[in-house]
């Protein structure tokens, strides 16, 4: 059985524990859970969480049946093989930079803003550089690798992706 990432999309009613519910799910049955990003949406009554787990079809296709399950769960939605926008937040804090460095990591940021990228200075300190990058998950870790390569005191913090279904059909 193929283990690959997989990703949900859950519209849950807005309402302390329902996180922490959900997140049990994943716990108890010791499902492989890869992020979890939640929020509001336009009715304050309803969150949506985007949900990435790497499974196999069988254990996903049970995933899914059990949140469909949970009460507090409106609606659930297969994402995997869906036409996406998808963007993951990061911070990555670049530290113990001469000004070489500092124009260095300045012009990675705006080799990563070419194709659509967002990479930008968040913060700058006499030797560290705070760059804020909303890109891929595949882009940020590309990023992060560049980064690990060039530099030795790098502080990364990353959140998960969030998602929402494309609205035209010819995007792939």
């Amino acid at each position: 059985m193929e283990m690959k990432n997989r990703w949900i999309a859950l519209y849950v009613e807005n309402q302390v524990g329902v996180l922490a519910k959900v997140s049990g799910l994943f716990s108890g049955k010791s499902y492989n859970l890869q992020s979890l990003t939640v929020g509001t949406t336009e009715h304050e009554d309803v969150s949506r969480m985007t949900i990435c787990v790497t499974s196999d079809d069988i254990t996903f296709e049970q995933i899914k049946k059990q949140l469909n399950c949970m009460v507090e769960v409106i609606k659930v939605i297969d994402l995997t093989n869906v036409p996406l926008h998808m963007k993951e937040i990061l911070f990555a804090k670049v530290k113990g930079l001469d000004q070489a460095q500092k124009a260095e990591v300045f012009q990675i940021a705006q080799v990563f803003n070419v194709n659509n990228g967002n990479v930008k200075v968040a913060d700058i300190g006499e030797d560290s550089i705070l760059l804020e990058c909303t890109l891929t998950e595949h882009r940020n870790n590309d990023l992060i690798a560049l980064l690990k390569k060039r530099f030795r005191h790098l502080e990364i913090v990353r959140g998960g992706a969030v998602a929402v279904e494309a609205i035209s059909t010819s995007f792939r």
